[in-house]
């Protein structure tokens, strides 16, 4: 039994650190899917079991234990913006500025209820901020104060680096329960229903942005009698595809170069609150149904697998022209929306091929539709983002005043670019597609790493700051640092702007910059709503999180 023994004490070895790591994560991931009166921590809840190993002495070299976290944030957050990036820029468009607005709104009440405690208690700043970055949990935000106390005390000697880390380490536990207690407490304050939630919330986005519909016209107008259908994209600047047309007791394909006559029967497809428009142009509502009607095109959904096909734009490509097949609507990441010449195609599109059987099936010869690619990991493709992502965090921004130039880091890079490649990948030579459920296992376990790693490390000191003389203080200063900001920002949120509860909830986790937060919302609402807030209100609030603190203590040493 010595080498039993042995396996759980010999500290310095791979075999230890794999054994603890397990252990931290397995037995998190069970105690977290426990709940009391329906309520459960979720995957969070490691964060905890990793404090009570490092109280216990499980110790881990402090260099792995860092690069273990940071690693782990990277991979959720790289994930996590794939997945959020296709609906990131639409909803950014839609009401980027107000939730922004109101992550600001959080922040600088964290800034402000810090000040207020500095000139209360008169506790140093360097303390202050500690807690403050455990409490809305942003490590970066640690990162770059503590460099910038160290450069302040380098250039003056009467100044002591004092070591932040503690505090931050008391702060964190609270700065995860608080949100996720504000969140639960919210929901039962409010009877939130989240089935009814997540209905009103497709329901808002569907009106929004509604998804491409079909419409049956009969060519009515005159002035369009002997005219081409490209006459009808001069006339309508939006976009749309006339697909099909019944024209001489036949449906037949439509093209730009299709001549109109009255009484024809075209198949338009664009979102509906265009409808009324194209009836306008055209003519009314026909009852028939081409897209039913027995005849030589077909309509199929493929897959985009192959090379040849993605990367490029549908207009570079030209299926009607080489295919005889036209591309109407083109379906990426759950989002579906209408093709134009300058859409550019990428690995596990999903379009709409209308054209004669025979000409369908020789473009999905040539586009792809691949099962096996689909499940192929492009695993070149996800480190290749996460090296520009690392690349880009890692870029210093030279701010007048500081002495430390501000970074976006580990976190914020990463999630940026991934959002980026996620929209534009068809312009770069990489393949960001991740099938769902690899994405999520990819995601969960990048974050039980990184809290883990959290807790591990903070667990040691944590126990003796807390049962300290103003231990019992600095946890209701970091409470409160926590609290304050959120519940007023989730009121204002709810009263005034009558946003979605799975909107306010990733705005809370945005705001605070808390990955497991935004897990345990994702886990508790069965949405991906949370994260599409969550990734909208990121990279803004991860910048003030990084500057603010370091302007702190520049103002108050």
């Amino acid at each position: 039994m010595k080498w039993f023994i042995d396996l759980f004490t010999n500290h310095g070895t791979v075999a230890f650190t794999v054994l603890v790591y397990a252990i931290v994560i397995a037995s998190g991931v069970l105690l977290g899917k426990l709940s009391f009166k329906g309520v459960s921590f979720g995957i969070a809840f490691v964060l905890f079991t990793g404090i009570l190993a490092g109280h216990l002495g499980f110790k881990i070299d402090t260099e792995i234990i860092e690069f273990l976290r940071d690693f782990g944030l990277i991979l959720f957050v790289y994930t996590m913006g794939l997945q959020v990036g296709p609906g990131f820029f639409a909803s950014l468009q839609k009401q980027g500025l107000k939730f922004n607005l109101l992550a600001v709104m959080c922040v600088m009440l964290s800034i402000a209820v810090v000040v207020a405690i500095f000139f209360i208690t008169k506790i140093p700043m360097p303390a202050l901020v500690g807690i403050m970055s455990g409490a809305v949990t942003n490590t970066p935000g640690l990162g770059a104060a503590t460099q910038t106390l160290k450069d302040i005390a380098d250039a003056h000697p009467g100044v002591v680096a004092t070591p932040m880390g503690t505090f931050y380490a008391l702060a964190y536990p609270g700065g995860v329960l608080g949100i996720i207690l504000c969140m639960i407490v919210f929901k039962r304050i409010y009877k939130i229903n989240i089935e009814k939630e997540n209905q009103l919330f497709i329901q808002k986005n569907m009106e929004k942005t509604p998804r491409p519909g079909t419409i049956n016209l009969i060519v009515k107008n005159p002035s369009i009698y002997g005219k081409p259908v490209k006459t009808l994209f001069d006339t309508l600047h939006t976009k749309f595809v006339v697909s099909r047309i019944y024209q001489n007791n036949q449906v037949a394909q439509a093209t730009k170069s299709t001549v109109l006559q009255e009484d024809d029967v075209i198949m338009v497809v664009a979102q509906p609150n265009d409808f009324d428009r194209l009836k306008t142009i055209v003519g009314k509502e026909s009852n028939m149904d081409l897209s039913k009607m027995n005849g030589p095109l077909v309509a199929k959904k493929v897959r985009i697998t192959k090379a040849e096909a993605y990367s490029h734009s549908l207009a570079y490509l030209d299926p009607l022209k080489n295919y005889g097949v036209m591309i109407s609507r083109i379906s990426r990441a759950g989002i579906e929306f209408i093709a134009s010449g300058d859409s550019r195609l990428q690995f596990g599109d999903i379009v709409t091929a209308i054209g004669e059987e025979r000409q369908v099936e020789e473009l999905i010869k040539d586009f792809g539709d691949s099962e096996k690619k689909l499940r192929e990991p492009h695993v070149a493709g996800l480190f290749f983002g996460i090296t520009i992502g690392v690349i880009f965090g890692s870029i210093p921004f030279a701010i007048p005043g500081l002495s430390v130039p501000v970074k976006l880091g580990l976190a914020g890079g990463p999630l940026i670019i991934a959002i980026l490649i996620s929209r534009f990948a068809g312009f770069l030579p990489i393949t960001p597609y991740i099938s769902q459920s690899a994405n999520y296992m990819v995601r969960e376990i990048g974050i039980v790493l990184f809290l883990a790693s959290v807790g591990l490390k903070a667990g040691p000191d944590f126990v003796q700051t807390l049962t300290s003389a103003q231990g019992p203080l600095y946890l209701l200063l970091g409470i409160s640092i926590t609290l304050i900001p959120l519940v007023i920002t989730a009121l204002v949120s709810r009263l005034v702007y009558k946003l979605n509860y799975l909107e306010i909830c990733g705005l809370l986790a945005g705001a605070s910059t808390d990955p497991p937060a935004l897990s345990f919302s994702t886990q508790m609402t069965g949405s991906d709503a949370p994260a599409i807030a969550y990734a909208g209100v990121y990279p803004l609030t991860m910048f003030l999180r990084i500057l603010l603190p370091q302007l702190l203590l520049l103002l108050f040493l």
